[in-house]
């Protein structure tokens, strides 16, 4: 089968292969026939070595598909099933998920960096991008992975609820929780950017602030709900305009910098909330004070995967999509080949596209 695989990290192409396969399943395990998967930021950062990985890998994260074998154990889905995949599937029985927080389980991420989920060439062991890789056109995942979605989604739509809007949209209804009428700023106009407007438009934010150093990303960031948009060197001004320089109520940080993180700390209003959304590097550091820490008031809050319960919230999402509050066409930039996986990778470094979609026959 083709799979996209890089040997380390540091690279800006993946090999396209067609001498792929899959181990498993196990019982517990359920085999996946992708259908669509997004080319997403978080696959750049594999590929420069930013998120760390086991190597050889199958690079993606972001898919939806069709079952087409299950575990002998396996209860919560059979074949022919649609399913979206979740790239941190909670195992239910940590401490993280027993309290209500299964986004921050780690159990199958600790274990994709020590078992491989293909085989490549002459049966060389490969592992999938966070356990996943969806890269591929079969994947092997454990049960809990897979989420059943309603047939009628079409599968791009589906792959999208799998990381950009579970990220962005949970980050806002999630994490932030945003209150109506109150002001929100958004620092980084990407895929995930986008889709932390639309839940901040969908939550009732009276003003909602898109800032992005590329002014081409301007009016999009209007169409998916923005109020307003401005460069970085614009930003301040926009905050004095729309909160009589208070500062915003919630500063969503979509890019992964320290520079950008602490953009959005400055933007925000004393006691407000600052929501660190965007995967960045574990050398860059951010810097704070001990003085602002306390008397800013300001509550600065990661929001991993959206703080989302994939099982509760992609139905949700798909609620969401059918009342026409969410908009997952408008981010799908272009529909592509697995041929042309390289091509996307670059046109995404450019910054010339919001989210490609790899549709697999």
């Amino acid at each position: 089968m083709r799979a996209a695989v890089i040997q380390g990290a540091g690279v800006k192409e993946v090999e396209l292969r067609d001498d792929a396969s899959t181990v498993g399943p196990d019982p517990a395990e359920v085999k996946v026939r992708i259908k669509a998967t997004g080319v997403c930021h978080s696959d750049l950062s594999i590929l420069s070595g930013t998120l760390p990985n086991s190597y050889p890998a199958v690079v993606g994260h972001e898919a939806a598909g069709e079952v087409i074998e299950v575990g002998e154990h396996v209860t919560n889905v059979a074949p022919g099933d649609h399913v979206v995949i979740s790239w941190t599937p909670a195992c239910g029985l940590c401490p993280d998920c027993v309290a209500g927080r299964p986004f921050l389980c780690v159990k199958y991420i600790i274990e994709g960096y020590t078992k491989p989920r293909f085989r490549v060439g002459d049966d060389t062991p490969a592992y999938g991008m966070a356990g996943c890789g969806t890269w591929a056109e079969e994947m092997v995942v454990p049960w809990e992975a897979c989420i059943k979605v309603a047939d009628d989604v079409p599968y791009e739509y589906a792959a999208l609820l799998g990381c950009g809007i579970s990220t962005g949209v949970g980050a806002v209804i999630n994490t932030a929780q945003v209150r109506p009428g109150t002001a929100v700023a958004v620092v980084g106009c990407g895929g995930v950017g986008l889709s932390v407007i639309q839940g901040a438009r969908a939550a009732g934010a009276a003003s909602i602030l898109a800032i992005d150093p590329l002014e081409s990303k301007h009016e999009i960031a209007k169409r998916f709900g923005a109020t307003h948009t401005a460069t970085p060197d614009g930003a301040d001004e926009l905050r004095n305009l729309l909160t009589g320089g208070q500062g915003f109520d919630y500063a969503f940080e979509v890019v992964g910098r320290s520079a950008t993180i602490r953009a959005a700390w400055q933007l925000a209003r004393r006691g407000g909330d600052v929501i660190v959304v965007g995967a960045g590097a574990a050398d860059d550091n951010v810097q704070f004070n001990a003085f602002e820490l306390l008397f800013d008031g300001k509550n600065l809050r990661s929001s991993l995967y959206g703080g989302s319960d994939l099982r509760r919230d992609v139905p949700r999402f798909v609620d969401l999509w059918r009342a026409g509050k969410l908009d997952l066409e408008s981010l799908i930039t272009r529909r592509i080949r697995f041929e042309d996986l390289n091509d996307a990778i670059a046109t995404l470094e450019r910054g010339d596209a919001i989210r490609q979609v790899v549709l697999f026959d």
